[in-house]
């Protein structure tokens, strides 16, 4: 029920009594003809408000009603996305779509849909799901969580059956259905295992027993030409799909000594990891706001009156392998300390759109299941005598929800480490925050397998002790039971590092992270002592990672920071590699055939702003130039593990590939019709109900802060559209009063069906480095111009 703007005072009246009442039982007068208490049949119902730019404030009286309200508003905005996220942990994309459709990488690795669809009914048949989250708490989810997800599964039916879908992605769609418990609870395990089980999705259910062929001799490197430099980069940020940067200032910096944080994180712009805004608030319980990954009932990252917290994509390793000796009379029997173990069959059949249905089956040990690859970079072939097992510790965590739950009532970064130490429930992700009374935290708290040094040097096999030191990942001997990882005393469940195990850093001046390891969190105070799963230490750091903590050290050395700082520094566009090499390369570019470039080069103002001249050209260049000089060869200074930030340095323009690529850029643009100097908006955009929008920012090697990962099309005007970067950003800080003072922007919009008035509205905020206010406290809402109310019930 929508309440029109005539109607307008009544329901401000009627928010303000249920916010002093903390219930949802409605005052007469704000419900139309006069009717008043408890919905029809006694059914779920919350309150939301609508705010500028389609943001939702969603007030319930408790946990399954506050669940009803985010699944149901989730559904008004994004409900094509969500249902195939849906289709895919239902296993029914090769039903709908076709075996071989694109798949939904959101969930899963999987390069097919039949091949998801094998993974997918293989954990509902086996009930995985159901038994993790039937653990009890710590364990298992927490009574609040589980009835958060019924009121969001409860939620999201009833705005199906109440509205007619419009997004012409899936209108009149026969794959748009009502949803499960299971479904909803499938789904968030599927995130959770995104960087264990859902990166091996092919391997899983490609594993078949090897026909009676010659053994091949066990330990090898897996059929890897070069294992070590696979396992790297199959564990590569640097490349990484996903990202993101966030930062925390300590009251040390800050012009009022508190706290300050900006989250600046990189997901993809389209497809099941966008992020959705809200504030969720139960009168004297919860009052949080901040973005959600679509189908959480929980917000993932935001802040509340106390304390504001972003994450970032961890170096931590989710996994780990065991190689499995296996009985010489029988592939599918393996040896742990002498003795025999059947492996556990596990046959899966799913129907396919104008086919027969498929019938695979799957192998499981005691350590996950058998794999024949990690994607196309490792293989692990399964031989007579040995076959690889996946170690994926996520896959008994279904707890992020109670870690989110927990962020969102914390009151300090010191109750955001208790929250921590107590749910143990971030599989991939690290952790930064800041409070009002000035405090400052990194942490690399997520869900590990307890691969100590110790063990790994004890335990693994020929081909683990290549991977183990390039990439963290282990390969141990599976037939040693002393082998399996053990427990730590404070860990949750046995097979994880205990909380005091993981790197942390408090109430530095500033803790910031940029998808490198945690080592350089603080390049004055550099954590050290960690385990190499965790990620390395005095190696190489990104581009991204070495102009962030210039910027934000030269930040915290200023002082006297505010919010609007932090938002100077999201949108600076500054471009880390040209500062780095632009001196050197125009003495390369002196040559009459490239007078043009150097020209352009010389005049830009060295950012990836909409208006910059020659941005594109280097750009252009610069990923030419990183493909064709590798980073051994191009420069003249190398690493130094004392100056981590400052090196290396120097590009060594004697490299031929320097040149070669400059005039290839220039080759490129000018085939293409564009100018050397064409300002970068116009031909960085994206187009929205044929609207064309300019885009600022830079990819990922460039180091650019605000991160884009546009899509090429020289033919079409050059970056056509954006894959993935700058997504929910947050400016948070205090003032010493209850309301934050925060921006935010959510630069793809709230919507993605191109009729709602929320589709593209952030996404032109963005393009002009426009930030929103945010309305936290309640007069705040109640003041909006755009204040729309709903009330959101199940009419049973």
């Amino acid at each position: 029920m929508s309440l029109r703007p005539r109607a307008r005072s009544l329901a401000v009246t009627a928010v303000v009594l249920l916010t002093a009442a903390g219930t949802l039982a409605p005052a007469a007068s704000a419900v139309p003809g006069g009717q008043a208490g408890r919905p029809s049949g006694g059914g779920l119902s919350a309150l939301v408000r609508y705010t500028e730019y389609g943001i939702p404030h969603i007030l319930a009286k408790d946990y399954a009603n506050l669940g009803f309200g985010t699944g149901w508003a989730q559904a008004n905005d994004q409900v094509c996305t969500l249902a195939e996220g849906f289709v895919t942990v239902r296993a029914e994309r090769s039903r709908h779509f076709g075996a071989e459709g694109a798949p939904d990488g959101a969930l899963s690795s999987a390069s097919t849909n039949l091949a998801s669809d094998l993974y997918f009914q293989g954990v509902r048949d086996s009930g995985t799901v159901a038994k993790v989250v039937a653990r009890p708490a710590p364990a298992g989810p927490s009574r609040q969580a589980r009835e958060l997800m019924r009121g969001w599964t409860a939620g999201y039916n009833a705005w199906l059956k109440q509205n007619k879908v419009t997004d012409p992605a899936c209108k009149d769609a026969p794959w748009v259905q009502a949803v499960s418990l299971e479904d909803v609870h499938t789904r968030n395990y599927a995130l959770s295992v995104l960087g264990g089980q859902g990166r091996a999705v092919d391997g899983i259910t490609g594993a078949q027993p090897p026909a009676k062929t010659p053994a091949r001799a066990s330990g090898t490197a897996g059929g890897a030409a070069d294992p070590a430099e696979a396992a790297r980069r199959l564990f590569d940020t640097s490349d990484a799909t996903m990202g993101s940067n966030a930062v925390a200032f300590s009251g040390s910096t800050t012009a009022d000594r508190r706290g300050l944080l900006l989250g600046n994180p990189h997901y993809p712009w389209a497809g099941g990891r966008r992020f959705w805004q809200s504030q969720q608030t139960i009168p004297g319980e919860l009052n949080v706001s901040g973005g959600s990954l679509l189908g959480s009932a929980t917000v993932s990252i935001g802040h509340n009156p106390h304390v504001a917290w972003s994450h970032t994509v961890a170096t931590g390793v989710p996994m780990n392998l065991h190689q499995l000796t296996l009985d010489p009379s029988d592939p599918t029997v393996y040896l742990v300390d002498g003795a025999r173990e059947r492996m556990t069959k596990r046959t899966v059949t799913v129907p396919v759109k104008g086919g027969r249905a498929v019938t695979r089956t799957q192998w499981w040990s005691r350590y996950g299941p058998v794999v024949t690859g990690l994607g196309a970079q490792l293989p692990l072939p399964w031989t007579a005598t040995a076959a690889y097992a996946l170690n994926d510790p996520n896959a008994t965590n279904m707890r992020a929800a109670d870690t989110a739950l927990g962020f969102s009532k914390a009151r300090s970064v010191a109750g955001i480490q208790d929250v921590l130490r107590r749910t143990q429930g971030l599989p991939w992700v690290n952790t930064i925050a800041s409070d009002s009374s000035g405090g400052s935290l990194f942490t690399q708290s997520q869900v590990l397998p307890r691969i100590t040094d110790g063990l790994a040097q004890r335990c693994s096999t020929p081909l683990g002790r290549v991977t183990y030191p390039a990439s963290g990942m282990a390969i141990l001997d599976g037939s040693r039971g002393d082998c399996a990882p053990g427990r730590d005393k404070d860990a949750v469940e046995a097979g994880i590092f205990g909380p005091s195990r993981m790197p942390t850093l408090r109430d530095a001046p500033y803790a910031v992270n940029s998808n490198d390891s945690a080592w350089l969190a603080n390049a004055d105070r550099p954590l050290t002592g960690y385990e190499r799963v965790f990620g390395n230490i005095g190696t190489p750091r990104s581009l991204r990672t070495r102009g962030g903590i210039e910027d934000v050290a030269a930040m915290a050395k200023r002082g006297r920071l505010t919010v609007a700082d932090l938002q100077k520094q999201q949108f600076a566009n500054r471009v880390p590699a040209a500062d780095l090499v632009l001196p050197d390369l125009l003495k390369v570019c002196a040559g009459p055939e490239l007078a043009g470039a150097c020209a352009a080069l010389r005049a830009w103002d060295r950012k990836m702003d909409t208006g910059s001249r020659g941005a594109l050209l280097f750009d252009r260049f610069w990923r030419k130039l990183v493909v064709a000089v590798p980073a051994e060869r191009r420069w003249k200074a190398a690493f130094d593990p004392a100056d981590p930030v400052r090196t290396p340095r120097a590009l060594d323009t004697g490299d031929p590939g320097v040149a070669s690529s400059l005039a290839a850029a220039v080759a490129e643009l000018t085939a293409a019709g564009i100018a050397l100097d064409a300002p970068l908006g116009d031909n960085q955009f994206v187009v929205r109900n044929g609207k064309r929008i300019p885009l600022h920012g830079g990819t990922e090697s460039l180091g650019v802060w605000n991160k884009i990962e546009p899509v090429w099309n020289a033919a079409g005007g050059g970056y056509k559209e954006v894959t993935t970067g700058t997504s929910y950003v947050q400016a948070v800080g205090w003032n010493g009063t209850r309301c934050p003072v925060a921006r935010t922007l959510l630069t793809y919009g709230q919507s993605s069906n191109p009729h709602s008035p929320y589709f593209s509205d952030q996404t032109e905020l963005y393009s002009g480095e426009k930030w929103v206010t945010s309305r936290f406290c309640e007069g705040d809402i109640l003041r909006s111009p755009k204040l729309k109310v709903v009330w959101a019930r199940d009419r049973r």
